[in-house]
């Protein structure tokens, strides 16, 4: 997976997305949105916001910034926000997920729905997300991980090779998402229709620090 292949896939996907994953993974945004529990002005992210099937979800009293690396998606997102009067909407950008242009700390809650499986470096993500985030704050999770189900896992497994095109990885695993990012879960538990896909509710435990500002410890003898 890269960000060009990204992009081709969703461009591709991008005049269809709502009719086919609309109601499919609607109830897995609905609840992800209800989990965050968004108090009156905070400042949410959701990364990779697509077409902004989860934008009228919001509470109308936060402000909420949405970002994609899909122009054709965010083009939809905005077109909603417009034909909806989501005024609480207060950006929709084109950027990339694992080098966000946000300063540190900006945001309550960070939010990533049906994203981690598609980005090609998952735990530089996650890194971002921690670093846009307070302290503190919140980082929440939605998507399809490998199933445990040994017929289900061995069929994600053949069509592993199909990634680029498919534009997610099919057996993308939840442990070893866990275990390279270092999260610190408070929730873990199904979503959607037939429990397809996992919502992970994590703390932003480790606060971003700049490299300059890191003092290098060196060894005595």
């Amino acid at each position: 997976m890269d960000i060009s292949t990204i992009e081709q896939a969703y461009r591709r996907y991008a005049h269809f997305y709502d009719f086919v994953f609309g109601p499919v993974f609607q109830p897995g945004r609905r609840a992800i949105i209800e989990c965050m529990d968004c108090r009156p002005g905070e400042r949410i992210l959701e990364v990779g916001v697509g077409t902004g099937l989860s934008l009228p979800l919001y509470p109308k009293n936060v402000f909420v910034s949405g970002i994609d690396i899909s122009r054709d998606m965010l083009s939809q997102a905005q077109a909603r926000k417009e034909r909806d009067g989501l005024d609480n909407i207060v950006q929709l950008a084109v950027m990339d997920a694992e080098n966000m242009e946000f300063e540190d700390s900006r945001f309550d809650k960070v939010v990533a729905m049906y994203v981690a499986s598609v980005v090609p470096d998952p735990e530089r993500l996650v890194d971002e997300m921690r670093r846009v985030c307070k302290p503190n704050g919140m980082l929440v999770f939605v998507n399809h991980f490998r199933s445990r189900n040994r017929f289900l896992s061995t069929c994600e497994t053949l069509l592993a090779p199909l990634s680029k095109q498919l534009g997610f990885r099919p057996d993308f695993s939840l442990d070893r998402f866990l275990d390279e990012t270092g999260l610190k879960v408070l929730d873990i538990y199904p979503v959607n229709i037939f429990h397809f896909c996992t919502m992970v509710e994590a703390r932003n435990n480790k606060p971003f620090i700049p490299e300059e500002e890191i003092t290098p410890v060196f060894a005595t003898t």
